[in-house]
Formats: C-alpha cells, structure tokens, sequence
C-alpha cells in the first residue's frame, strides 16, 4: 500500500515519488518472487501489477485510511508491510508485522517515534507555510539498497521459520 505525500502541485517532487514507489515495487515482486511469498497489493485504484500466482491485488473503496484498515485488519506476525506512511507502519508493527520503508530504513518499536514526531512537525512546516516537500528521486543504488534491506528481513522470517 503506497501514496504520494508530496503536495500534488509539486509536479517535480511528486513525479519523483512516484518513479520511487514504481522501484521499490518491483525490488518487492523480485525479492518475493525468488523465495515464492504471496504478496498483497491493497490500493483504491487499478495499476499495473505483472501478473503471477504469487500476487493478489485488493482494490478497497476511496476513502480516507480504507486501504490501511483493510491492510491493518489482516495483517500478522512474519507479515512485511512496505511503505512510506509512517502511521501505516505504526498500526503495522501494533499487530505484530514487520515494516520496512521505502526509504531502505527497516521501521521499529525503536525508532517509529522519532519517525512520528517527525512526520508531525514537517505537516506544521507545510500548514504554516515554513517548508515545501522535498522527495529526491529514486536511483539505482536505492532500489538495490531497498532490494537487500528487504532480503534480510525475508531471510530472518525464513531462519525463524526454520529453527
């Protein structure tokens, strides 16, 4: 589950963000697809997805917060939520699901607060008009950065799994 938090009509950061989102999903189908997980993709409208047996595509209503809820509502212990929304990756790690961020930052009970605050004070900075949105665009070395942040979680779920 994934949205642009830039301010739409910053049309250079926004496009940025998405090309960033577009990356990192296909870092997801290459990491899940080479160890054979199910993956769930959840958003309120259609988008290209390549098609595998592997991939289920949940399409919610529009609304605020319906595609989190639903994600939130199923989601369990060895679960992987990736995503940008640090709310999302809050009520994630609240039901026992691990998060990793679409900035390569594994999320956790250690450092979700700091991730919270943040996100509190820069939504100050755009609401009084003290700061814009600032996303840099996805290169190369990210998506490979991302593709290995994501392998080792998979892999410390497949070694639980195991021992």
């Amino acid at each position: 589950q994934s949205m642009t938090k830039t301010d739409t009509r910053d049309v250079v950061a926004t496009t940025n963000q998405i090309k960033r989102l577009e990356g990192v999903g296909c870092e997801v189908v290459r990491v899940a697809v080479r160890h054979d997980l199910a993956m769930v993709f959840v958003s309120n409208q259609l988008g290209r997805l390549p098609r595998s047996h592997l991939i289920e595509r949940v399409l919610v209503s529009d609304g605020a917060d319906v595609a989190d809820d639903w994600t939130v509502e199923r989601i369990g212990a060895d679960d992987i939520c990736v995503t940008q929304d640090i709310q999302l990756a809050k009520r994630c790690l609240d039901a026992g699901a691990l998060v990793i961020g679409t900035t390569v930052k594994p999320i956790d009970e250690a450092n979700i607060g700091m991730s919270l605050a943040m996100r509190e004070f820069r939504q100050h900075l755009r609401e009084t008009s003290q700061g814009g949105s600032y996303n840099a665009p996805s290169r190369r070395e990210d998506r490979s950065r991302f593709r290995q942040a994501l392998e080792n979680v998979v892999q410390g779920i497949l070694r639980r799994r195991t021992a």
